[in-house]
């Protein structure tokens, strides 16, 4: 099968797209931070079981949630979480050096996440939610049969 090459803006546009139609906003994440429980989980639920769908492996997040978990041991920073945005933009640019689709859960998780990290803001509180929506996201991926 001859398998046609797409272009970045083509992939970032079915991904977004996806996003949109699962109502996976900043808005929707925003919220998920600021109430936490059903609408965290809700939330975690879908971005778990769509990246999942979307080829995501958890070697691919490693590292950008050992950086998380590091930082909750040692403490919130604002500072050391708004640099996670570009470290989460480096590997789903890395993921997407593969066939179509298959980084698509690395941009949907590095999105989420990105929007995670805008609503935190300096609030040590959401920080803590941040992590649970998180490690939610991780285990939702990991229960749809994530490796």
């Amino acid at each position: 099968m001859n398998e046609k090459r797409w272009s970045q803006s083509e992939r970032q546009k079915d991904w977004e797209q996806e996003l949109q139609e699962k109502q996976v906003t900043a808005d929707a994440v925003a919220r998920a931070i600021g109430q936490g429980g059903k609408v965290l989980v809700e939330l975690a639920q879908k971005v778990g079981s769509m990246v999942k769908k979307n080829g995501l492996t958890t070697s691919q997040i490693r590292n950008a949630y050992g950086l998380v978990k590091r930082m909750e041991i040692a403490g919130f920073v604002a500072h050391e979480l708004a640099l996670l945005k570009p470290k989460l933009a480096y590997a789903a640019a890395r993921a997407a050096k593969g066939e179509r689709g298959k980084a698509d859960g690395a941009h949907q998780l590095a999105a989420v996440l990105s929007w995670g990290v805008d609503a935190v803001g300096e609030d040590a509180a959401r920080f803590s939610r941040f992590v649970d929506l998180f490690e939610a996201i991780l285990a939702y991926h990991l229960a749809e049969g994530g490796k």
